[in-house]
């Protein structure tokens, strides 16, 4: 989508010039302290799974059976947010969102459990069988409030945009501008930033009807005053982007 600009050697010079010149503040604070939520100590696990393309319905279909039942037992101090197939993107893949709540040693009392639960061990025996890769990343949720009721259930399709920005702290300082513009639709779940990882990540997890429907509404963005210039500064400032249309499962409790 073309970015909308007003014409000019002046403009055309500027934008040259955000392209190499990043101006950021000396910081005394890591910059994890600085853009996590402070109201909260939940830690999120994003999980990718690159599936065999003749695994994928078993490995569906495994994971409906054994998830649920490990990790609904309340001394497990952590839950399942959402798991999605990947539906336009990186094809036969799943991905899957848990919190744990406390932070890094809920984190080690699951993942201390798990490895004693003889169930889990077998499926992650089996579920090993069907993937061609994996990986995950430790992320903590943003300091700007991507919706009014954030990880709420939603009918339909998501979007996960993953950014990464060559300055994580400038970026943010815009992006909590930027998301005013899209308050209003309803359509944000939640925003996390890689702990750890591939580091410098920015994730955000969008909801809709459908596609025409997120069309609608990024085209009606392109109306509000002001939204084509925090465009104009912030890409400039992503290395790369990604964005998957994902399809929830039937046991993902975000539909």
């Amino acid at each position: 989508r073309a970015l909308v600009s007003s014409a000019g050697r002046p403009r055309e010079d500027s934008w040259l010039k955000s392209l190499f010149v990043r101006k950021v503040d000396p910081r005394k604070d890591a910059h994890s302290n600085l853009l996590a939520k402070r109201e909260t100590s939940s830690l999120y696990k994003l999980q990718i799974h690159n599936v065999k393309p003749e695994c994928l319905d078993a490995y569906n279909k495994l994971c409906q059976e054994v998830l649920p039942k490990i990790h609904e037992e309340k001394h497990y101090p952590c839950a399942l947010v959402g798991t999605w197939n990947t539906w336009y993107g990186e094809q036969d893949q799943a991905v899957h969102l848990w919190r744990y709540e406390g932070g890094y040693p809920a984190l080690n009392e699951v993942m201390s459990k798990l490895r004693q639960n003889k169930e889990f061990t077998e499926f992650r025996k089996e579920r090993g069988n069907m993937l061609l890769s994996r990986k995950n990343q430790l992320l903590l949720e943003q300091s700007i409030s991507m919706a009014e009721n954030p990880m709420i259930p939603f009918e339909g399709s998501f979007k996960l945009r993953s950014n990464t920005p060559g300055t994580m702290i400038e970026w943010g300082n815009y992006w909590a501008r930027a998301i005013r513009f899209r308050q209003d639709s309803d359509e944000a779940v939640g925003g996390f930033f890689s702990q750890i990882g591939q580091l410098y990540m920015v994730h955000h997890l969008w909801a809709y009807k459908d596609l025409q429907t997120r069309e609608d509404i990024r085209n009606a963005a392109w109306h509000k005053p002001g939204w084509d210039e925090l465009v104009y500064y912030t890409v400039p400032l992503i290395q790369e982007m990604e964005s998957r249309i994902m399809i929830p499962l039937k046991i993902s409790p975000l539909q």
